[in-house]
């Protein structure tokens, strides 16, 4: 598997999470009941960071062999 290829992966997941967030805010919207809202509230607390780094990690590693590409300093040693 090429970095390349492993980008179109993190995109693709990247993609999932950001359509599950995006349910979790509708259903926050409509919801009345405070149990319900404080779960879908954690959950996207939760999701967020991941779908973060999900979308820098598929930035870096569809770009990481290309010359002048400024690297996130999050993944480099």
């Amino acid at each position: 598997m090429t970095l390349k290829e492993l980008s179109m992966g993190y995109r693709e997941a990247g993609a999932m999470l950001s359509a599950r967030l995006h349910l979790l805010r509708q259903r926050k919207k409509t919801t009345a009941d405070q149990e319900e809202l404080w779960h879908i509230q954690r959950e996207i607390a939760e999701l967020t960071p991941i779908l973060t780094q999900m979308n820098e990690l598929a930035e870096l590693t569809e770009h990481y062999y290309e010359k002048g590409y400024w690297r996130n300093e999050k993944y480099t040693l």
